[in-house]
């Protein structure tokens, strides 16, 4: 199933890339009914790349009284922020919408969205407005490309990602846009990334927003295919940006199926499955902190609420949805975002060198092809090898190839007949044997 962007930017569907599981119409959070989001992007002169995004769990309601939601999180690695946290997890309640920003932009991102709040609600007494008093912020770090000494988010841009909501539909942009915007991920461009499944044995929905901003290139792996080691040893995609696993994910994890706080906290923690497909570890300076909330519709009725949820024990496609979510949406916020340059030429490179003339060959000779490309060149090179390798052990011949292949046999077979004749050992043999494959 092919889903795209509204600004038809492909995503990692659109390349051929084998994920589990059926996307929901939009493959986006907003595939679970009500969620709305909205953004605002800075990209001003040739260091500032920042930015907000803004999210609302029961479509976009300026009064203060918001239908809560049932809601939980879970911290992987602590080194990072989300405000309000705290009454979160105690009322096990969601009341407000959630933003998500750049570190140093969570102080004034907060204020602002209390501002938003009484502007549209002037009437009305502070205390009134206790649903908001604490508002979700949560925040990744953009120091490589965005100049932090700015403080260049303001509450106009947090007014902004907050109205752009009201006017979204179910298409969410990807890659350097809102609080992605200066995002860095494996050691490419990250930023804003979105996924849904349908969990039809349940029929119920699973939808995440991601903001990616972690990992190291060489710990890169897109389905089963350990993408960052192939490309850093062809010498490919070099970024004038430190090899640290330094950055933080946030996600925002929204579902229909009537769950409970407890609940709650255990799809939450499952988002730590879907990195670890990917190659993550979490690294100490990672702030991998995730909230869940369901939509389920809580009965209010004088002096009780009643809600209705599912028995633990119809969770695991829930599960199962929530970690193939995660591993989706981090790979589509790296596909649609662009190769940036930032503060003091920091810069990410998200497209590479056709360095290799037999990938060139593969690749139709595209001079400067996206580097996901590569995923289905590295693929199609495992499944050959693994072909030719069970092939040649069974009958000792080596199948014919196209011409481009002729002298890799011949030199195989060389090498074969110097370890018959023991003028190579074994290690040398295995060595060369796979440095030709």
């Amino acid at each position: 199933m092919t889903t795209r962007t509204e600004s038809k930017k492909p995503r990692a569907r659109d390349l051929g890339i084998p994920f589990d599981g059926v996307p929901g119409k939009y493959n986006a959070i907003t595939d679970v009914d009500g969620i709305q989001v909205g953004f605002s992007t800075i990209i001003e002169g040739d260091s500032i790349r920042t930015g907000v995004t803004a999210i609302f769990p029961r479509r976009t309601n300026s009064d203060r009284s918001q239908s809560p939601c049932f809601a939980n999180w879970f911290s992987l690695n602590g080194n990072g922020e989300i405000t309000g946290i705290h009454r979160l997890a105690e009322s096990g309640l969601l009341t407000c919408p959630i933003l998500i920003t750049n570190t140093l932009s969570v102080g004034i991102c907060r204020d602002s969205l209390i501002r938003w709040f009484l502007q549209k609600n002037q009437n009305c007494p502070v205390d009134a407005l206790i649903d908001v008093c604490l508002p979700i912020v949560a925040e990744t770090w953009d120091g490589y490309l965005n100049d932090y000494h700015v403080f260049s988010v303001k509450e106009e841009h947090v007014f902004e990602a907050l109205n752009n909501a009201e006017k979204s539909n179910g298409f969410i942009r990807e890659g350097n846009i809102g609080g992605g915007t200066g995002m860095i991920c494996f050691g490419f461009k990250g930023g804003t990334g979105t996924s849904s499944r349908k969990v039809d044995d349940l029929n119920y929905t699973v939808g995440v927003l991601v903001q990616a901003n972690f990992g190291r290139k060489k710990q890169l792996i897109i389905a089963g295919v350990p993408v960052g080691k192939e490309m850093l040893e062809m010498g490919m995609n070099i970024s004038a940006v430190p090899d640290e696993d330094a950055g933080s994910l946030i996600v925002i994890l929204a579902t229909d199926a009537p769950l409970l706080p407890h609940q709650l906290k255990r799809l939450a923690t499952r988002v730590s499955l879907g990195l670890g497909k990917l190659g993550s570890i979490s690294g100490d300076s990672s702030g991998d902190i995730f909230l869940a909330f369901s939509t389920a519709t809580i009965s209010n009725v004088p002096m009780m609420k009643t809600a209705e949820f599912l028995p633990n024990d119809q969770m695991n496609p829930l599960f199962a949805a929530t970690i193939q979510c995660v591993e989706e949406a981090i790979v589509n916020a790296m596909i649609a975002a662009e190769t940036m340059v930032g503060y003091n030429g920091a810069q990410t490179n998200n497209h590479v060198e056709g360095c290799h003339h037999r990938l060139n060959n593969d690749l139709n000779n595209v001079v400067h092809p996206h580097f996901y490309i590569f995923i289905h060149v590295i693929q199609n090179d495992y499944a050959y090898n693994l072909a030719i390798s069970s092939c040649h052990l069974a009958t000792g011949i080596l199948p014919p190839r196209k011409k481009l292949f002729v002298n890799r046999n011949a030199r195989l077979h060389n090498l074969e007949e110097r370890f018959k004749h023991q003028t190579l050992i074994l290690n040398e043999y295995l060595e060369k044997v796979m440095r030709l494959i």
